[in-house]
């Protein structure tokens, strides 16, 4: 770790394999909490390149709970957070729309870090089971077509940096890494991002990562989702080539709405919202959520425009289909307990 140390510390980049090797040493609990500290703040500080976040992406989910689902078919649509937007819980509402519209949704997420209600909370406030193993979420995503994934459940090592992440009080590259992590050999995604300047890297990442098929995307006011608030910056990666895009509300035939209108709250609050959005509430929480959930359509390729994807969503929602897949996941949950 030294050497590594040493490297960043002059401002050198590392190469992929070294960074494996480094991150081998975090999650094997081989380096003191100060080694830690310090490997966090000099990769900060250099900044990261492509090459070095797929190591560590790599190496994290080598340690990760096996999840044996045919990627091909599965997607997630998790965001990196820390926007400060204080929003509804957009991206976990949007997962059960996709998955209302035929999709397979392997949700990555965890509790709240930087916002007021992390995925974690709010499905939990709605009795979905956090505590599913392997086979149990084998079981939803074959069954169902959707399921959570708790990130301190599928990343059991990942807790001792988790502690130093928190006591540094700055963000790191774990802040950036959570939606790349997930333990399932994703073929498709689409992923938030509250830093414009890192949509071109993060799109790299994800080809090295082997997504066949991804839409990374930051929203208007700085968003880690796509905001009606105004143009939102995108990149699309498809089959290796990568494009930027802008998108405004009205391309998606949509309207326009301030970020303010889509405030949430605690966790009570946002499984509320998401539950009148999924039973058809209409206004600016419904759209947003068609903006996004048009967006996952279209990154995972069942679209061929984004608004043929909002289309897909409106469906999702309007039949009840978005709903049940909710319903179901709780029910299957309850099912789980039942059998301890």
């Amino acid at each position: 770790m030294k050497r590594y140390l040493e490297k960043l510390a002059e401002r050198r980049n590392l190469t992929e394999e070294e960074m494996s090797i480094a991150a081998k040493s975090l999650f094997e609990n081989e380096i003191n909490d100060s080694e830690i500290a310090a490997f966090m703040v000099a990769l900060k500080s250099k900044g990261e390149t492509a090459g070095e976040i797929a190591g560590i992406v790599n190496t994290m989910r080598s340690f990760s709970m096996s999840v044996e689902i045919d990627g091909d078919n599965v997607m997630d649509n998790c965001g990196t957070g820390g926007d400060g937007s204080q929003s509804f819980n957009i991206s976990t509402t949007s997962a059960f729309v996709l998955a209302g519209g035929g999709l397979k949704v392997a949700k990555h997420g965890n509790r709240s870090i930087s916002s007021k209600t992390g995925s974690a909370d709010v499905l939990e406030t709605l009795g979905v089971d956090l505590n599913m193993d392997s086979a149990q979420m084998e079981k939803a995503l074959n069954e169902i077509g959707i399921a959570f994934l708790f990130a301190p459940s599928v990343h059991p090592k990942i807790a001792r940096i988790m502690k130093v992440r928190k006591e540094l009080k700055i963000p790191t590259v774990f802040n950036l890494i959570g939606p790349l992590t997930n333990p399932v050999d994703l073929k498709t995604q689409l992923l938030g991002i509250n830093r414009r300047d890192m949509l071109p890297l993060f799109a790299e990442v994800l080809r090295k990562l082997g997504r066949k098929r991804a839409v990374i995307v930051n929203g208007a006011g700085g968003m880690d989702e796509a905001s009606l608030q105004g143009e939102n910056s995108l990149v699309l990666l498809n089959e290796g080539n990568i494009t930027s895009f802008t998108l405004t509300p009205e391309e998606a035939g949509l309207t326009r709405f301030d970020n303010e209108k889509i405030k949430g709250g605690n966790a009570k609050e946002n499984a509320e919202i998401l539950l009148r959005i999924l039973k058809g509430e209409k206004g600016p929480y419904r759209d947003t959520v068609l903006l996004n959930a048009g967006l996952g359509f279209f990154a995972h390729g069942t679209a061929s425009s984004i608004p043929e994807g909002v289309n897909l969503a409106r469906k999702s929602i309007d039949s009840g289909a978005a709903l049940n897949k909710l319903e179901s996941l709780i029910t299957l949950g309850n099912r789980n307990k039942a059998v301890l």
